[in-house]
């Protein structure tokens, strides 16, 4: 499986490359962010919540099936469970609500939180147990910030935490860098590329921080 990822929120998760490869998109972005647009074919979009930063499954090609509510889907043998949440700390008063994502590619659990803006709730963590990679929001202001993002970590306890929707060098929001977040976590990074892993390469003690470059 690999993991790429397109800035923001917007990651491409292949099971592997190739015409036979299945290609799922997480929050594709509108050219407003100042990033470059993705454009390729994808299989699958999901999207957490309907803000142009994080809608655009226009971009994309192909003929995708796109997912952008809560509940259970298999699609080319991917399973995905779409699990509802708030884009907030107020039950969404503030920005609505926002859907966590996850996904079972290679036996492999990934979960993407979307904007989610504050701690999970028990029946949320129910459904998050067993949790391989985490793609958790860091920047702040829209969304967890750096401290709100590592309790999350502590509740969920994955193998792997890959940051997201944090300030890039192109990206024109006002939210916080990766650096807090870095500290925040105390943990060593390790920068990547992109993540190439199977169910055999996931750490089987500590829990690892990968920083994915656009």
């Amino acid at each position: 499986m690999i993991i790429t990822w397109q800035g923001h929120s917007c990651f491409k998760i292949q099971d592997k490359i190739g015409p036979d490869g299945v290609t799922v998109v997480t929050d594709p972005f509108g050219k407003n962010i100042g990033l470059k647009v993705p454009n390729f074919e994808a299989d699958i979009i999901t999207i957490s919540h309907d803000h142009d930063d994080h809608n655009n499954a226009a971009a994309l090609r192909g003929e995708p099936f796109l997912i952008n509510c809560a509940g259970e889907y298999d699609f080319k043998d991917i399973l995905i469970e779409g699990i509802d949440s708030y884009h907030d700390n107020d039950k969404g008063k503030e920005r609505g609500g926002n859907i966590i994502y996850r996904f079972e590619v290679d036996d492999v659990s990934i979960v993407h939180l979307g904007d989610l803006g504050g701690p999970l709730d028990n029946v949320q963590l129910e459904r998050l147990v067993g949790t391989d990679i985490l793609l958790v929001p860091v920047g702040g202001k829209y969304t967890l910030d750096a401290k709100g993002a590592v309790e999350v970590i502590s509740q969920i306890e994955p193998r792997i935490v890959i940051p997201m929707h944090y300030k890039t060098a192109d990206l024109n929001m006002d939210i916080d860098t990766i650096d807090k977040f870095v500290k925040e976590l105390g943990l060593k990074p390790t920068y990547e590329e992109k993540l190439k892993i199977s169910k055999k390469d996931l750490p089987s003690e500590d829990m690892e921080l990968v920083i994915l470059s656009i």
